[in-house]
C-alpha cells in the first residue's frame, strides 16, 4: 500500500533539511573562527610547559645560558603594522612581578623569534629587569614553586618606529592602550 503524502510534509522535511544544513555550516565556521584565532605558541612546549635551564639567567648562580625561548604567532588580525612581545613573571620580587623581555616594534612579517634569536632588523628593545633591553632569563628563589612567566604577543595599528626605546613593560602597556588589535598569550615555568 502506498501512503499518499501528506499536506506540507514536503514542506516540512525541505526545512528540516536546510535547518540541518544551516546548522552544519554554523559548526565549521566556528571550527574555522577557532582555528583563525591570532595564537603564540613556543615550539616545542605546550601552554604551561616548563623551560629548561638553558633559558635561566646567566649572573648570579642562576645556572642559565640566558637564551631567549622560541616565539611564534599565527592568523594575524587585519591591520596589522607591528607586534610587540613581552615575558612577564607575575610571580617574581614576591608578587610583584618581574619583567623579562620587552621587544616591540617588530615588522609585520615577523611572526616567530626563534631560541637566543637577535631581535628582528628594525625591532626595538624595551628596559628589563636589570634596566637594560634584551632577554633576561628567569631566576626564582631555590626551592620555591616554579614560577610562571606569560609571554605575550601584541597586534598594533602602530607602524614600528612609531614609539621610542627603551620603553619598560608598564610605559609600553600605556603608550599601546589604544592602538591593540589583538593579543595572544602562553604560560611558560621555570623552577630551580
Amino acid at each position: 500500500m502506498i501512503r499518499k503524502p501528506q499536506p506540507g510534509a514536503a514542506r516540512r522535511l525541505t526545512y528540516l533539511l536546510a535547518g540541518a544544513a544551516f546548522a552544519f555550516a554554523a559548526v565549521q565556521l566556528n571550527a574555522y573562527a577557532a582555528d583563525a584565532a591570532f595564537t603564540l605558541t613556543s615550539p616545542g612546549l605546550a601552554d604551561g610547559g616548563t623551560l629548561d635551564s638553558s633559558h635561566a639567567a646567566s649572573a648570579n648562580n642562576c645556572g642559565g645560558g640566558n637564551v631567549s625561548p622560541a616565539l611564534q604567532w599565527r592568523n594575524a588580525p587585519a591591520g596589522t603594522k607591528s607586534y610587540a612581545v613581552t615575558i612577564f613573571d607575575p610571580d617574581g620580587a614576591k608578587g610583584l612581578g618581574i619583567v623579562h623581555w620587552v621587544l616591540y616594534g617588530i615588522a609585520p612579517s615577523v611572526t616567530a623569534l626563534g631560541a637566543g634569536a637577535a631581535a628582528p632588523p628594525g625591532s626595538i628593545g624595551g628596559t628589563n629587569r636589570t634596566g637594560g633591553p634584551g632577554y633576561f632569563g628567569p631566576c626564582p628563589p631555590v626551592g620555591e614553586m616554579p614560577h610562571h612567566y606569560i609571554a605575550q604577543v601584541y597586534a598594533l595599528d602602530l607602524v614600528p618606529d612609531a614609539l621610542p626605546a627603551g620603553l619598560t613593560r608598564d610605559a609600553l602597556l600605556a603608550a599601546i592602550k589604544d592602538h591593540v588589535i589583538a593579543a595572544t598569550s602562553t604560560v611558560l615555568r621555570y623552577g630551580r
